[in-house]
């Protein structure tokens, strides 16, 4: 087909001898030699092909339902989003790497120490008190039921063994759960991002603190088992009520260890750890059993336990033990921590104290004190009061630092400095002794004067000469001030010192009265020689500190600096002391079956109200006052601190073997008893070194030995009598 000049076609014709025109063969075109020229054929005339014809405009097809500039616009859209997608990543990489440099390495994360547990022990082995800022003690996993893990697992975090820290799964199943209810109803947090929380964040609710919890969990799963950031995690989580950890929660709800829990208590602290206020089993204990039957049901639905389990646990509710404060028990737990630094140092890891404390007697020592002040506090005009009990070796058998823990964390017991009063007259009749004096010695009770100053009977009245006995069992104060000046007020000081006494004392004649002022462990503890014969101690609560696998960090060996009063002195000390509960100022005091001494002691203007009395098995003392020092209403020693102290006393002597108090076998009211001759009344051990302040054997700011002094015409006859030289 050709096309000419007009575009007009042209079919192929034959030539007159019958071939093609213009293809006729030339002599080229033969094997030969050159074609002449005129031989050659004419060039046939080259035709424009025809430029091909515009394409046809498809007619559009219509779509159903979106026109085509609607699939433009979601073509832009989805450009668009994954250019902001790509951008997005881009800077939540940068977003996270900033993060990343914040944070501590990963590689060297270290897991914060737990704060120390202190666990106090009372003398039975008991817990009787828990401190520390965790609130229990660590417990291993192994430790645990392995059902309770098991209950954490299953309604905290189902997939916790199977994710690397962050669950994909859970975190949409959080997201669409909270779109579809319009808030955060789901957190889609694992066990490790709550534990990453709990360890190294705070609680803010913000981005940056998510991604940071997002990192950190990253780098525990990377470093530690799963087994361990469980065990991290039951031991950190907090569970209300203060209490941080398993073991903590099971003793706070239930009043037993972690170790020991039932599948429904396993539930129930399990179920605690979304809300632990609104959840808590004492606040509202409908919504924590529902929220304890929601755990079981996920942990069947995981395979932990079985139906019939489950069925089990359901049928038997579990006992909420009674929320109580912390009793008396308090002020002996704040006295421990107060002083354990003393005893171990400073520790870091969870610590077991050991007290002398009986609870027991603790419990009887608080109700006693208690009672007494609703029964008759208000009468008296007193508000508060405290109870020491010490052993004849210095154990501290109970402590009661006040009426009520809870409403005053005071420590009277061992921080109330308050003056004595008459109780305080022990040292000064001790200190004429050991000058000379006998229990026999007369001296007259009658007005005195000293420098302007007239110290007066609680009477009134005057019995005139009495012996030393029955001035001390009658609290006569003008004899006390007489003795006092006769053997120096610097001399009485010394003697208190010796015993024990470690308050400032104003060497003065009025202190013959008991007017510096002293705390109620102290003058308790300067008693106890008087009950064990004449031995110091030194008052103690703490007896062993055990560390972490029971290793031992401290155990009391030592109990006080030696003897302090020769046992003849202590022996007529006792006898004069017992007649104050004979026919004394405390003769409401005694106990069946024992013998007893002591001495009541009231302060200026009735401020202060005191007994302090003993046997050979126990000393004790009570105080009873106001805390701004204002007087009560005529409260004295003999009235409402003895009561206390018999009612204690009593309990305290049940089912003990009879103890007599030291010495009185040898001294009776009329002079030495018959039977082997005692030695000469010493004023210290001969050949004994003696307690000198720094030396460890009397607390700092005791003073040493008096001064020697030259025998009195008595000592010379009973050193011509026994032989002594």
């Amino acid at each position: 087909m050709l096309w000419g000049k007009q575009k007009v076609r042209r079919e192929p014709v034959l030539g007159t001898d019958g071939s093609l025109y213009g293809l006729k063969l030339s002599p080229s075109d033969r094997a030969g030699g050159p074609v002449e020229a005129e031989e050659r054929p004419k060039p046939v005339p080259k035709y424009k092909e025809a430029p091909p014809l515009p394409p046809k405009k498809p007619k559009p097809k219509r779509h159903k339902g979106k026109s085509l500039k609607s699939r433009g616009l979601i073509g832009k859209l989805v450009y668009w989003c994954l250019v902001l997608g790509v951008w997005g990543a881009i800077a939540l990489a940068a977003l996270i790497g900033w993060h990343m440099m914040r944070l501590p390495p990963i590689n060297s994360l270290v897991v914060p120490k737990r704060p120390p547990t202190i666990t106090i022990l009372g003398a039975d082995g008991k817990t009787i008190a828990v401190r520390g800022d965790m609130g229990g003690v660590a417990v291993p996993l192994k430790a645990l039921p392995p059902y309770l893990p098991k209950a954490f697992v299953a309604i905290e975090d189902r997939r916790f063994y199977q994710h690397f820290g962050l669950d994909p799964i859970g975190l949409a199943r959080a997201l669409v759960t909270n779109l579809l209810h319009r808030g955060v109803r789901e957190g889609g947090s694992t066990l490790t991002q709550q534990l990453a929380k709990n360890l190294f964040l705070t609680q803010e609710r913000t981005i940056s603190r998510k991604i940071d919890e997002l990192i950190l969990a990253l780098g525990l799963e990377a470093k530690y088992s799963k087994d361990q950031i469980l065990e991290l995690y039951l031991n950190r989580v907090y569970f209300g009520s203060g209490a941080y950890g398993v073991e903590a929660a099971a003793q706070r709800y239930f009043g037993k260890s972690a170790r020991t829990v039932t599948l429904g208590e396993a539930a129930m602290l399990a179920g605690l750890v979304k809300a632990p206020s609104r959840l808590a089993p004492t606040r509202n204990p409908k919504l924590a059993r529902e929220r304890a039957d929601l755990v079981l049901t996920a942990m069947v639905e995981s395979g932990f336990v079985t139906t019939a389990m489950a069925k089990v646990a359901r049928a038997h509710p579990v006992a909420i033990a009674k929320e109580s404060g912390p009793g008396s028990t308090g002020y002996v737990a704040d006295w421990v921590m107060d002083s354990l630094n003393d005893y171990v140092g400073r520790f870091e890891t969870d610590v077991t104290v050991q007290t002398t404390i009986d609870p027991a007697l603790q419990a009887v020592a608080e109700k006693a004190l208690a009672d007494e002040l609703a029964q008759k506090g208000d009468k008296y005009g007193v508000t508060q009061g405290a109870l020491v009990a010490i052993d004849t070796s210095g154990a501290v058998r109970a402590l009661v630092g006040g009426r009520n823990y809870s409403d005053s964390q005071f420590n009277r017991a061992v921080s109330a400095h308050r003056q004595p009063g008459s109780s305080f007259k022990p040292f000064v009749y001790l200190t004429a002794l050991e000058r000379g004096l006998t229990p026999d010695s007369v001296r007259d009770d009658a007005p005195i004067q000293v420098k302007g100053w007239r110290p007066e009977n609680y009477s009134h009245q005057y019995m005139g000469p009495v012996t030393l006995t029955t001035a001390l069992a009658n609290s006569l104060n003008t004899v006390s001030v007489r003795l006092t000046l006769e053997a120096g007020p610097q001399n009485v000081v010394k003697t208190a010192r010796r015993l024990g006494i470690t308050s400032p004392l104003d060497p003065n004649p009025s202190i013959a009265l008991g007017t510096s002022e002293v705390t109620p462990l102290e003058l308790v503890g300067a008693y106890v020689p008087f009950a064990n014969g004449g031995i110091a101690v030194m008052p103690h609560v703490i007896e062993r500190v055990r560390g972490e696998k029971g290793k031992t960090l401290y155990a009391r060996t030592v109990s006080g600096s030696g003897r302090v009063i020769a046992p003849e002195y202590a022996g007529m000390m006792n006898r004069m002391m017992e007649e104050t509960l004979i026919s004394g100022t405390a003769r409401r005091a005694s106990i069946p079956g024992w013998q007893a001494a002591g001495k009541t002691g009231t302060s200026q203007e009735y401020r202060d109200a005191w007994f302090v009395g003993y046997t050979g098995h126990m000393v004790t003392g009570v105080w009873l006052g106001n805390d701004d020092s204002s007087p009560t209403k005529k409260a004295t020693g003999g009235g409402l601190p003895v009561d206390i102290w018999n009612r204690f006393m009593r309990a305290a002597h049940q089912n003990v073997p009879v103890v007599a108090l030291p010495g009185t076998n040898i001294y009776t009211g009329g002079g030495w008893a018959q039977g082997p001759a005692p030695m000469a009344p010493q004023p210290y051990p001969q050949g004994q070194p003696y307690p000198q302040p720094g030396n460890g054997m009397l607390p700092p700011g005791s003073v040493g030995a008096p001064p020697q002094r030259p025998e009195n015409p008595f000592e010379q006859l009973f050193g011509a009598l026994f032989g002594r030289r």
